[in-house]
């Protein structure tokens, strides 16, 4: 695992009705603060990313779908600095994944149809606080094709 990245099991509650699906409670031990919560959807085969936060601490849940959750850690003072990590999370393997900030991050939707990724942020959304860089771009080693075996 990435240094400062943790993944926590969801509780999903199924009977005859459908489910109720736990992502995070603010008297759960590894609650660290709210700034907002929002939903983003990821068609099948796209890629979203890369991405890195500033200051914003990630909560995701993928509630609908499967993703592929790739993560590159390149801070300075990190003790991984230089790996990835890749997570499968979705319908398949319900889990909250904390990401903290300055680690770079990107989905691929890996379902049939579009996934949905909830985030409960640690701080309310600031354009200026979020980079960008292109998902196949030299900067971060990482093929997002499909590997066979």
């Amino acid at each position: 695992m990435i240094e400062g990245v943790e993944l926590f099991p969801l509780r999903r509650i199924v009977d005859e009705r459908g489910s109720v699906m736990h992502m995070l409670r603010a008297d759960a031990e590894h609650f660290q603060g709210f700034g907002e919560i929002y939903f983003s959807t990821v068609n099948p085969g796209v890629i979203k990313g890369w991405h890195i936060h500033r200051e914003m601490t990630l909560n995701y849940a993928c509630v609908a779908g499967m993703v592929k959750l790739v993560l590159y850690d390149d801070r300075e003072r990190s003790q991984t600095k230089g790996q990835l990590q890749e997570l499968f999370v979705g319908d398949q393997n319900y889990a909250l994944v904390r990401i903290p900030p300055m680690v770079w991050n990107g989905v691929k939707g890996i379902s049939a149809s579009p996934a949905m990724i909830a985030n409960c942020a640690s701080h309310p959304h600031d354009p200026d606080e979020i980079s960008r860089l292109d998902p196949f771009t030299d900067r971060i080693p990482y093929d997002w094709s499909l590997r066979h075996g």
